[in-house]
């Protein structure tokens, strides 16, 4: 790419671009789970400070995002899904990417450090570094499970929110981060299964490239339910109340009947509907653990 094609799309980037490089809807969910540490964690954060620290997890997850797009334009471009992102489409330069991405999550960790506590800047830089280094940089492209590892990096944003609230990491707040990182690679794997094709395109090793689709399904029926009994953690350890065991369970048992289905689906009927109940079921999950928490307090 010569000089001047760089300058061109340097010019041609509107701000619409560099929102998109942050992922707003993955950052959705993302600032959902942090602010959710926040409400459940033990003591008080001046509201000022709490938005402040909600923030810093969402412009750190965005710019996480940004630096995942700026290494992996090669594949995004030969990808349906991705190929329309500001990068593969030549409406930015990959440089532009790549600053916008490292300032925003230095800013981020320091404004949290100074806003709430270090921990929860550490915290905050640790999961950025991972999904980086670990899962983008070192995971995506070597290995089928690159998403059961690197998954760890999104199951951060409670633990942070928490530990900007308390000051440190309780089991409470692991418990939070090993819901999602339980309930990542069903999540994803639902939705390999149905990208199979733009993944072996790119030469991504995802499960169902590697392994297959039925050893996939297979896969994320252990993991539902495995995530059954982790979801009751919650009230086990005094972090909730029967409203919430109640839907636990209730949606534990509904996600595992749609892995089950998934497995007898050999359309994408079925991968496609687990997929967005995916998503439904991690935010109705710690929505109650919200609602049931202020309930008994």
């Amino acid at each position: 790419m010569t000089d001047t094609t760089i300058q061109k799309m340097s010019i041609g980037t509107d701000i619409g671009d560099f929102v998109a490089l942050l992922k707003p809807r993955v950052m959705l969910l993302v600032v959902f789970s942090g602010f959710s540490g926040l409400c459940l964690a033990p003591g008080h954060l001046h509201p000022v400070l709490a938005a402040t620290a909600v923030l810093c997890i969402a412009i750190a997850a965005g710019a996480a995002g940004a630096i995942n797009m700026w290494y992996d334009r090669d594949i995004d471009e030969v990808m349906r899904r991705t190929r329309t992102r500001p990068l593969p489409a030549g409406k930015m330069a990959p440089g532009d990417a790549l600053g916008f991405g490292v300032i925003l999550t230095l800013g981020a960790v320091m404004v949290m450090g100074l806003a709430t506590n270090f921990v929860a800047a550490g915290l905050l830089f640790l999961a950025s570094a991972f999904y980086v280094f670990v899962y983008t940089i070192w995971l995506k492209r070597r290995t089928p499970y690159n998403i059961v590892i690197g998954g760890a990096s999104g199951a951060f944003p409670p633990m942070i929110g928490w530990a900007a609230v308390t000051g440190d990491v309780s089991l409470a707040s692991v418990v939070l981060f090993m819901l999602i990182f339980m309930w990542t690679p069903p999540h994803f794997w639902a939705l390999a299964l149905f990208c199979n094709d733009d993944y072996q395109r790119a030469g991504v090793p995802m499960l169902p490239v590697v392994a297959g689709a039925r050893e996939t399904k297979r896969q994320m029926i252990i993991y539902t339910v495995l995530l059954l009994p982790l979801s009751v953690v919650p009230y086990s350890i005094g972090l909730s109340g029967l409203v919430y065991l109640a839907v636990a369970l209730g949606l534990g048992a509904w996600f595992l009947v749609a892995a089950v289905r998934v497995w007898f689906d050999d359309s994408d009927r079925a991968a496609r509907h687990m997929f967005r109940f995916s998503l439904l079921y991690l935010f109705a999950l710690f929505l109650t653990l919200i609602a049931d928490r202020v309930g008994t307090h």
